[in-house]
């Protein structure tokens, strides 16, 4: 959990302490935090992560009020389902530290859940990513979020207008 934190949010934190004081004084640049759909949906098992990412977008908006007086956006974007290696790198893991816990089955299910939506093909290109760091960097007036992807905007959609339980259902029962 610490390390998840560490990577996910404190590491942006304090490369963005590093450049902030060059952007301030040239009174200008963008900030661009690479979140997940993760930061506004959950799955299961994945409650570290979720909060890793949730405390990212979280951290993102409050910096977005605080540095637009110097002329610095702040963009956050959210990746959905992309073809990565995350897919392994989060079932063994998850699988290993289930081992014959009460949580063995569920973990058995969202890994398999996992493998299926991250086979070769059923992903968005890595590229979409990347694409959507280059537009927040060159608009003039960025937008906000950036969520690209597979699922991103479904999910974060569906989040949003969906009751807790009713998504609870959604997200479970690909599992």
């Amino acid at each position: 959990a610490r390390y998840q934190f560490e990577v996910n949010l404190f590491g942006l934190a304090r490369l963005t302490q590093l450049v902030l004081p060059h952007m301030r004084e040239r009174g200008a640049g963008t900030i661009v935090n690479v979140s997940s759909m993760g930061g506004k949906i959950y799955t299961p098992l994945g409650a570290w992560y979720h909060a890793t990412k949730h405390a990212l977008e979280g951290w993102s908006d409050c910096l977005r009020i605080e540095l637009a007086p110097f002329g610095i956006d702040v963009v956050v974007v959210e990746p959905g389902l992309i073809e990565t290696a995350f897919g392994d790198v989060m079932t063994g893991p998850m699988l290993e530290r289930s081992g014959d816990s009460a949580y063995a089955e569920m973990a058995r299910g969202v890994a398999e859940a996992t493998r299926d939506s991250y086979e070769a093909g059923s992903g968005s290109p890595a590229p979409v990513v990347a694409d959507a760091v280059s537009r927040a960097l060159k608009a003039r007036r960025p937008r906000t979020r950036y969520p690209v992807g597979k699922f991103a905007r479904l999910l974060i959609a569906a989040r949003k207008w969906l009751p807790d339980r009713l998504f609870d259902r959604l997200i479970t029962s690909a599992t």
